[in-house]
Protein backbone atom coordinates (compact mmCIF):
# COMPACT_ATOMS: atom_id res chain seq x y z
CA UNK A 1 0.00 0.00 0.00
CA UNK A 2 1.60 3.26 -1.06
CA UNK A 3 1.02 6.71 0.37
CA UNK A 4 -1.77 7.25 -2.16
CA UNK A 5 -3.71 4.55 -0.32
CA UNK A 6 -3.90 6.79 2.74
CA UNK A 7 -4.99 9.76 0.67
CA UNK A 8 -7.70 7.72 -1.06
CA UNK A 9 -9.08 6.74 2.34
CA UNK A 10 -9.63 10.38 3.25
CA UNK A 11 -10.39 12.60 0.23
CA UNK A 12 -9.10 16.15 0.54
CA UNK A 13 -11.60 19.03 0.20
CA UNK A 14 -9.77 20.23 -2.91
CA UNK A 15 -10.23 16.98 -4.89
CA UNK A 16 -13.67 15.50 -5.67
CA UNK A 17 -14.01 12.00 -4.27
CA UNK A 18 -14.65 9.10 -6.62
CA UNK A 19 -17.60 6.85 -5.87
CA UNK A 20 -16.57 3.30 -5.05
CA UNK A 21 -19.13 0.62 -5.94
CA UNK A 22 -18.70 -2.88 -4.49
CA UNK A 23 -20.97 -5.81 -3.77
CA UNK A 24 -21.71 -6.99 -0.24
CA UNK A 25 -20.38 -10.42 -1.14
CA UNK A 26 -16.99 -9.03 -2.20
CA UNK A 27 -16.71 -6.93 0.96
CA UNK A 28 -17.44 -9.90 3.21
CA UNK A 29 -15.42 -12.47 1.26
CA UNK A 30 -12.38 -10.46 0.18
CA UNK A 31 -12.14 -7.71 2.79
CA UNK A 32 -12.15 -4.96 0.17
CA UNK A 33 -10.40 -1.76 1.27
CA UNK A 34 -13.25 0.74 1.45
CA UNK A 35 -13.06 4.49 1.01
CA UNK A 36 -15.90 6.97 0.93
CA UNK A 37 -18.12 7.67 -0.85
CA UNK A 38 -18.99 4.02 -1.27
CA UNK A 39 -22.10 2.20 -2.51
CA UNK A 40 -22.39 -1.40 -1.31
CA UNK A 41 -24.82 -3.29 -3.50
CA UNK A 42 -26.70 -6.62 -3.52
CA UNK A 43 -27.51 -6.88 0.18
CA UNK A 44 -30.02 -9.68 -0.14
CA UNK A 45 -31.15 -10.46 3.41
CA UNK A 46 -31.23 -9.28 7.02
CA UNK A 47 -28.52 -11.83 7.83
CA UNK A 48 -26.16 -10.33 5.23
CA UNK A 49 -26.99 -6.86 6.53
CA UNK A 50 -26.04 -7.85 10.10
CA UNK A 51 -22.77 -9.40 8.94
CA UNK A 52 -21.98 -6.37 6.80
CA UNK A 53 -22.83 -4.10 9.73
CA UNK A 54 -20.26 -5.87 11.91
CA UNK A 55 -17.61 -5.58 9.18
CA UNK A 56 -18.25 -1.87 8.65
CA UNK A 57 -17.76 -1.12 12.35
CA UNK A 58 -14.08 -1.95 11.95
CA UNK A 59 -13.70 0.68 9.21
CA UNK A 60 -16.07 3.53 10.08
CA UNK A 61 -17.19 5.17 13.36
CA UNK A 62 -20.61 4.16 14.66
CA UNK A 63 -22.06 7.65 14.15
CA UNK A 64 -21.13 7.67 10.46
CA UNK A 65 -24.13 8.60 8.27
CA UNK A 66 -25.56 5.79 6.18
CA UNK A 67 -28.32 5.68 3.58
CA UNK A 68 -30.27 2.52 2.81
CA UNK A 69 -31.30 2.58 -0.83
CA UNK A 70 -33.73 0.15 -2.46
CA UNK A 71 -33.43 -1.32 -5.93
CA UNK A 72 -31.90 1.41 -8.06
CA UNK A 73 -33.94 0.40 -11.11
CA UNK A 74 -37.27 0.63 -9.28
CA UNK A 75 -39.45 3.67 -9.90
CA UNK A 76 -40.28 4.13 -6.21
CA UNK A 77 -36.97 3.06 -4.70
CA UNK A 78 -36.97 3.21 -0.90
CA UNK A 79 -34.54 5.61 0.73
CA UNK A 80 -33.78 5.79 4.45
CA UNK A 81 -31.14 7.93 6.17
CA UNK A 82 -29.65 6.58 9.37
CA UNK A 83 -26.25 5.89 11.00
CA UNK A 84 -23.94 2.89 11.01
CA UNK A 85 -24.88 2.17 14.63
CA UNK A 86 -28.57 1.86 13.72
CA UNK A 87 -28.58 -0.13 10.48
CA UNK A 88 -28.22 -3.42 12.34
CA UNK A 89 -31.48 -2.69 14.17
CA UNK A 90 -33.38 -1.27 11.19
CA UNK A 91 -36.80 -2.88 10.74
CA UNK A 92 -39.12 -3.12 7.75
CA UNK A 93 -36.46 -3.27 5.05
CA UNK A 94 -37.48 -4.85 1.76
CA UNK A 95 -34.47 -6.78 0.48
CA UNK A 96 -32.42 -6.64 -1.62
CA UNK A 97 -31.09 -3.16 -0.80
CA UNK A 98 -27.92 -1.11 -1.16
CA UNK A 99 -26.01 0.85 1.49
CA UNK A 100 -24.44 4.21 0.72
CA UNK A 101 -21.82 5.88 2.91
CA UNK A 102 -21.11 9.47 1.85
CA UNK A 103 -17.83 11.34 1.96
CA UNK A 104 -17.95 13.06 5.32
CA UNK A 105 -14.83 14.59 6.80
CA UNK A 106 -15.04 15.46 10.50
CA UNK A 107 -12.88 18.05 12.24
CA UNK A 108 -10.83 15.24 13.80
CA UNK A 109 -10.29 13.58 10.44
CA UNK A 110 -9.30 16.89 8.86
CA UNK A 111 -6.75 17.49 11.61
CA UNK A 112 -5.28 14.00 11.29
CA UNK A 113 -5.20 14.30 7.50
CA UNK A 114 -3.35 17.61 7.80
CA UNK A 115 -0.75 15.93 10.01
CA UNK A 116 -0.41 13.06 7.51
CA UNK A 117 0.11 15.52 4.64
CA UNK A 118 2.66 17.59 6.59
CA UNK A 119 4.68 14.45 7.41
CA UNK A 120 4.45 13.33 3.77
CA UNK A 121 5.78 16.74 2.70
CA UNK A 122 8.65 16.50 5.18
CA UNK A 123 9.53 13.11 3.69
CA UNK A 124 9.18 14.26 0.08
CA UNK A 125 12.39 13.98 -2.00
CA UNK A 126 11.37 17.26 -3.62
CA UNK A 127 11.50 20.07 -1.09
CA UNK A 128 11.37 17.88 2.00
CA UNK A 129 13.44 18.13 5.19
CA UNK A 130 16.93 16.56 4.99
CA UNK A 131 16.69 15.31 8.58
CA UNK A 132 13.29 13.66 8.09
CA UNK A 133 14.43 12.10 4.82
CA UNK A 134 17.37 10.43 6.57
CA UNK A 135 15.22 8.76 9.21
CA UNK A 136 14.47 5.06 9.26
CA UNK A 137 12.14 3.04 11.51
CA UNK A 138 15.20 2.02 13.52
CA UNK A 139 16.62 5.54 13.90
CA UNK A 140 13.26 6.80 15.16
CA UNK A 141 12.92 4.12 17.83
CA UNK A 142 14.63 6.14 20.62
CA UNK A 143 12.23 9.02 19.97
CA UNK A 144 9.23 6.73 20.47
CA UNK A 145 10.54 5.75 23.91
CA UNK A 146 11.46 9.35 24.76
CA UNK A 147 8.08 10.74 23.72
CA UNK A 148 6.25 7.99 25.62
CA UNK A 149 8.09 8.88 28.83
CA UNK A 150 7.52 12.60 28.28
CA UNK A 151 3.82 11.86 27.83
CA UNK A 152 3.78 9.97 31.12
CA UNK A 153 5.52 12.89 32.81
CA UNK A 154 2.95 15.31 31.39
CA UNK A 155 0.05 13.14 32.57
CA UNK A 156 1.53 13.02 36.05
CA UNK A 157 1.89 16.81 36.02
CA UNK A 158 -1.85 17.14 35.38
CA UNK A 159 -1.35 19.99 32.90
CA UNK A 160 -3.82 19.70 29.96
CA UNK A 161 -1.54 21.86 27.80
CA UNK A 162 1.49 19.67 28.47
CA UNK A 163 -0.50 16.46 27.94
CA UNK A 164 -1.88 17.76 24.64
CA UNK A 165 1.58 18.68 23.40
CA UNK A 166 3.23 15.42 24.40
CA UNK A 167 0.43 13.27 23.00
CA UNK A 168 0.90 15.19 19.75
CA UNK A 169 4.61 14.38 19.75
CA UNK A 170 3.78 10.72 20.38
CA UNK A 171 1.21 10.72 17.57
CA UNK A 172 3.85 12.18 15.25
CA UNK A 173 6.01 9.13 15.83
CA UNK A 174 3.15 6.85 14.79
CA UNK A 175 2.50 8.87 11.63
CA UNK A 176 6.21 8.96 10.77
CA UNK A 177 6.51 5.19 11.06
CA UNK A 178 3.38 4.76 8.92
CA UNK A 179 4.67 7.21 6.30
CA UNK A 180 8.01 5.43 5.94
CA UNK A 181 6.30 2.04 5.72
CA UNK A 182 3.82 3.43 3.19
CA UNK A 183 6.67 4.67 1.00
CA UNK A 184 8.03 1.12 0.99
CA UNK A 185 4.59 -0.40 0.21
CA UNK A 186 4.51 -2.21 3.56
CA UNK A 187 1.49 -0.79 5.39
CA UNK A 188 -0.33 2.49 5.93
CA UNK A 189 -1.78 4.57 8.76
CA UNK A 190 -5.22 3.42 7.63
CA UNK A 191 -4.22 -0.21 8.13
CA UNK A 192 -2.77 0.59 11.55
CA UNK A 193 -6.04 2.21 12.64
CA UNK A 194 -8.16 -0.53 11.11
CA UNK A 195 -6.05 -3.23 12.72
CA UNK A 196 -6.38 -1.90 16.26
CA UNK A 197 -10.08 -1.17 15.74
CA UNK A 198 -10.74 -4.73 14.61
CA UNK A 199 -8.73 -6.07 17.54
CA UNK A 200 -10.71 -3.99 20.06
CA UNK A 201 -14.02 -5.14 18.58
CA UNK A 202 -12.85 -8.74 18.47
CA UNK A 203 -11.61 -8.73 22.06
CA UNK A 204 -14.70 -7.02 23.48
CA UNK A 205 -17.51 -9.42 22.50
CA UNK A 206 -19.44 -8.30 25.59
CA UNK A 207 -19.69 -4.83 23.99
CA UNK A 208 -19.86 -5.52 20.25
CA UNK A 209 -21.42 -9.00 20.17
CA UNK A 210 -23.31 -11.42 22.41
CA UNK A 211 -20.51 -12.12 24.87
CA UNK A 212 -20.93 -11.76 28.63
CA UNK A 213 -18.60 -10.05 31.10
CA UNK A 214 -20.01 -8.77 34.37
CA UNK A 215 -16.78 -7.67 36.03
CA UNK A 216 -13.15 -6.82 35.36
CA UNK A 217 -11.97 -10.38 36.07
CA UNK A 218 -14.30 -11.82 33.42
CA UNK A 219 -13.19 -9.16 30.92
CA UNK A 220 -9.55 -10.07 31.53
CA UNK A 221 -10.27 -13.80 31.23
CA UNK A 222 -12.14 -13.29 27.94
CA UNK A 223 -9.33 -11.08 26.63
CA UNK A 224 -6.66 -13.70 27.37
CA UNK A 225 -8.76 -16.50 25.87
CA UNK A 226 -9.39 -14.55 22.66
CA UNK A 227 -5.75 -13.48 22.51
CA UNK A 228 -4.61 -17.10 22.84
CA UNK A 229 -6.99 -18.16 20.07
CA UNK A 230 -5.63 -15.42 17.80
CA UNK A 231 -2.13 -16.78 18.29
CA UNK A 232 -3.23 -20.34 17.61
CA UNK A 233 -2.73 -21.37 21.22
CA UNK A 234 -4.99 -23.56 23.30
CA UNK A 235 -6.69 -22.14 26.36
CA UNK A 236 -6.17 -25.55 28.02
CA UNK A 237 -2.42 -25.33 27.39
CA UNK A 238 -1.21 -21.98 28.74
CA UNK A 239 1.79 -20.24 27.22
CA UNK A 240 5.13 -21.17 28.75
CA UNK A 241 6.29 -18.73 31.42
CA UNK A 242 9.63 -18.25 29.68
CA UNK A 243 7.87 -17.22 26.45
CA UNK A 244 5.87 -14.59 28.32
CA UNK A 245 9.04 -13.34 29.96
CA UNK A 246 10.77 -12.95 26.60
CA UNK A 247 7.93 -10.69 25.50
CA UNK A 248 8.42 -8.44 28.54
CA UNK A 249 12.14 -8.03 27.86
CA UNK A 250 11.37 -7.07 24.25
CA UNK A 251 8.61 -4.59 24.99
CA UNK A 252 9.53 -2.91 28.30
CA UNK A 253 12.45 -0.79 29.51
CA UNK A 254 14.87 -2.88 31.61
CA UNK A 255 13.75 -1.61 35.03
CA UNK A 256 10.05 -2.12 34.27
CA UNK A 257 10.80 -5.50 32.69
CA UNK A 258 12.76 -6.53 35.78
CA UNK A 259 9.79 -5.82 38.03
CA UNK A 260 7.40 -7.68 35.72
CA UNK A 261 9.74 -10.69 35.52
CA UNK A 262 10.10 -10.67 39.29
CA UNK A 263 6.30 -10.67 39.72
CA UNK A 264 5.78 -13.50 37.23
CA UNK A 265 8.54 -15.65 38.72
CA UNK A 266 7.13 -15.14 42.23
CA UNK A 267 3.63 -16.05 41.05
CA UNK A 268 5.07 -19.30 39.65
CA UNK A 269 6.55 -20.18 43.06
CA UNK A 270 10.10 -18.88 42.61
CA UNK A 271 9.94 -16.74 45.72
CA UNK A 272 11.78 -16.10 48.99
CA UNK A 273 10.20 -16.98 52.31
CA UNK A 274 10.34 -13.47 53.76
CA UNK A 275 11.88 -10.05 53.28
CA UNK A 276 14.95 -10.93 55.37
CA UNK A 277 15.85 -13.55 52.76
CA UNK A 278 15.62 -10.91 50.06
CA UNK A 279 17.90 -8.57 52.00
CA UNK A 280 20.38 -11.41 52.51
CA UNK A 281 20.41 -12.02 48.77
CA UNK A 282 20.90 -8.31 48.13
CA UNK A 283 23.99 -8.14 50.31
CA UNK A 284 25.35 -11.31 48.73
CA UNK A 285 25.01 -9.73 45.30
CA UNK A 286 26.57 -6.49 46.58
CA UNK A 287 29.61 -8.43 47.80
CA UNK A 288 29.90 -10.29 44.49
CA UNK A 289 29.70 -7.02 42.57
CA UNK A 290 32.37 -5.44 44.76
CA UNK A 291 34.59 -8.49 44.24
CA UNK A 292 34.09 -8.31 40.46
CA UNK A 293 35.34 -4.72 40.45
CA UNK A 294 38.68 -5.98 41.69
CA UNK A 295 39.07 -8.44 38.82
CA UNK A 296 39.01 -6.07 35.84
CA UNK A 297 36.63 -8.23 33.75
CA UNK A 298 34.03 -5.77 32.39
CA UNK A 299 31.63 -8.47 31.22
CA UNK A 300 31.65 -10.10 34.65
CA UNK A 301 31.22 -6.72 36.34
CA UNK A 302 28.17 -5.95 34.20
CA UNK A 303 26.71 -9.36 35.02
CA UNK A 304 27.13 -8.83 38.76
CA UNK A 305 25.79 -5.28 38.56
CA UNK A 306 22.71 -6.61 36.77
CA UNK A 307 22.21 -9.21 39.53
CA UNK A 308 22.46 -6.45 42.12
CA UNK A 309 19.90 -4.28 40.32
CA UNK A 310 17.50 -7.19 39.94
CA UNK A 311 17.73 -8.09 43.62
CA UNK A 312 17.00 -4.47 44.56
CA UNK A 313 13.96 -4.60 42.28
CA UNK A 314 12.81 -7.60 44.30
CA UNK A 315 13.27 -5.62 47.51
CA UNK A 316 11.03 -2.94 46.01
CA UNK A 317 8.42 -5.54 45.04
CA UNK A 318 8.39 -7.02 48.53
CA UNK A 319 7.90 -3.52 49.94
CA UNK A 320 5.13 -2.85 47.37
CA UNK A 321 7.10 0.02 45.83
CA UNK A 322 7.47 0.85 42.15
CA UNK A 323 11.21 1.09 41.37
CA UNK A 324 10.59 3.06 38.18
CA UNK A 325 8.58 5.70 40.04
CA UNK A 326 11.20 5.79 42.77
CA UNK A 327 14.05 6.40 40.32
CA UNK A 328 12.00 8.96 38.40
CA UNK A 329 11.34 10.82 41.67
CA UNK A 330 15.04 10.76 42.57
CA UNK A 331 15.97 12.10 39.13
CA UNK A 332 13.56 15.00 39.60
CA UNK A 333 14.91 15.59 43.10
CA UNK A 334 18.47 15.79 41.77
CA UNK A 335 17.45 18.30 39.09
CA UNK A 336 15.54 20.43 41.61
CA UNK A 337 18.52 20.56 43.96
CA UNK A 338 20.92 21.51 41.17
CA UNK A 339 18.48 24.18 39.98
CA UNK A 340 18.31 25.58 43.52
CA UNK A 341 22.11 25.63 43.75
CA UNK A 342 22.41 27.40 40.39
CA UNK A 343 19.92 30.02 41.54
CA UNK A 344 22.10 30.78 44.57
CA UNK A 345 25.39 31.26 42.75
CA UNK A 346 26.63 33.55 40.00
CA UNK A 347 29.34 31.32 38.55
CA UNK A 348 29.29 27.88 36.90
CA UNK A 349 29.24 24.92 39.25
CA UNK A 350 32.54 23.64 37.84
CA UNK A 351 34.30 26.75 39.15
CA UNK A 352 33.36 26.02 42.77
CA UNK A 353 35.50 24.08 45.18
CA UNK A 354 34.22 20.80 46.58
CA UNK A 355 33.64 22.43 49.97
CA UNK A 356 31.56 25.23 48.37
CA UNK A 357 29.48 22.72 46.42
CA UNK A 358 28.92 20.64 49.55
CA UNK A 359 27.65 23.67 51.45
CA UNK A 360 25.38 24.69 48.57
CA UNK A 361 24.11 21.12 48.28
CA UNK A 362 23.22 20.87 51.94
CA UNK A 363 21.50 24.27 51.85
CA UNK A 364 19.46 23.26 48.80
CA UNK A 365 18.55 19.95 50.40
CA UNK A 366 17.34 21.67 53.56
CA UNK A 367 15.40 24.24 51.52
CA UNK A 368 13.61 21.70 49.33
CA UNK A 369 12.86 18.86 51.71
CA UNK A 370 9.66 19.21 53.76
CA UNK A 371 9.98 19.26 57.50
CA UNK A 372 9.58 15.68 58.63
CA UNK A 373 7.81 14.72 61.83
CA UNK A 374 10.39 13.75 64.42
CA UNK A 375 9.88 10.04 65.27
CA UNK A 376 9.90 8.72 68.77
CA UNK A 377 13.53 8.06 69.74
CA UNK A 378 14.55 4.41 69.57
CA UNK A 379 17.40 3.10 71.71
CA UNK A 380 20.46 2.79 69.51
CA UNK A 381 21.04 -0.85 70.31
CA UNK A 382 17.41 -1.81 69.62
CA UNK A 383 17.42 0.14 66.36
CA UNK A 384 20.59 -1.59 65.19
CA UNK A 385 19.08 -5.00 65.97
CA UNK A 386 15.94 -4.18 63.95
CA UNK A 387 17.88 -2.93 60.93
CA UNK A 388 20.34 -5.80 60.82
CA UNK A 389 17.99 -8.66 61.72
CA UNK A 390 18.39 -11.51 59.25
CA UNK A 391 21.48 -10.04 57.57
CA UNK A 392 24.82 -11.84 57.36
CA UNK A 393 27.16 -10.56 60.09
CA UNK A 394 29.71 -9.64 57.43
CA UNK A 395 27.39 -6.84 56.34
CA UNK A 396 26.50 -5.41 59.74
CA UNK A 397 28.18 -2.05 60.17
CA UNK A 398 30.56 -1.77 63.12
CA UNK A 399 29.38 0.10 66.18
CA UNK A 400 29.61 3.84 65.76
CA UNK A 401 28.97 3.70 62.00
CA UNK A 402 30.82 5.73 59.39
CA UNK A 403 32.24 9.08 60.39
CA UNK A 404 30.15 12.03 59.21
CA UNK A 405 33.34 14.06 58.87
CA UNK A 406 34.83 11.64 56.36
CA UNK A 407 34.84 13.46 52.97
CA UNK A 408 34.19 10.14 51.21
CA UNK A 409 30.89 9.89 53.09
CA UNK A 410 29.55 13.16 51.68
CA UNK A 411 25.90 13.26 50.59
CA UNK A 412 26.89 15.19 47.49
CA UNK A 413 26.63 12.09 45.33
CA UNK A 414 23.49 10.73 47.06
CA UNK A 415 20.47 12.81 46.14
Amino acid sequence: MGSSHVRDAMPSPEAPARLQIVTAASVLAEGVQLHVPVLITQIGSASVMRTLHAALQAVFPLNYPVSIVGELAAEDSQLSHTTLAQIGEKKGISYPVNVYLPAQVSAVMIAVQQLVEVVAKLRSPEGGCPWDLEQTPQSLTPYIIEEAYETIDAIQSGSPEAITEELGDLLLQVVLQAQIASEQDQFSLEEIAQGITKKLIRRHPHVFADGKANNVEEVRANWEEIKAAEKGESADKPQALSDKMKRYTRSLPPLMAGLKLSEKAAAAGLEWQDLNDVWTKFYEELAEFQESLLQGDTEHQLSELGDLFFTLVNVARWCQLDPTSALRSTNRKLIDRIATIEAQTTKPLAEHTFEELEALWQAAKQQLEPKATVPTPTPAKEEAEVLTEGLPTAFVAPEGGPSTSDPTNSELSSP
